[in-house]
């Protein structure tokens, strides 16, 4: 069972950084520092975007229900 919840964490943790990294900046951060606060903003964001913003939510959460598992898992073995 433990593996089985280490090889899901492997893999959340990967499509999280991958979801992540695909997201649009939002201005205000580390980009406007490096010149990438250039693009203009228009009031709503996109279908895509926020498709996009829901399934990182929900690797996110696999994400954390993996680590609150395994923590578990590891503290009760016996």
């Amino acid at each position: 069972m433990t593996l089985l919840f280490t090889i899901l964490l492997i893999i959340s943790s990967a499509l999280v950084v991958l979801l992540v990294l695909l997201h649009k900046g939002r201005g205000g951060g580390l980009s406007d520092m490096f010149g990438g606060g250039v693009s203009s903003s228009l009031g709503g964001s996109s279908v895509a975007e926020r498709n996009l913003d829901r399934l990182t939510i929900g690797i996110g959460v696999i994400w954390f229900a993996c680590v609150i598992a395994l923590g578990l898992l590891l503290a009760y073995q016996n």
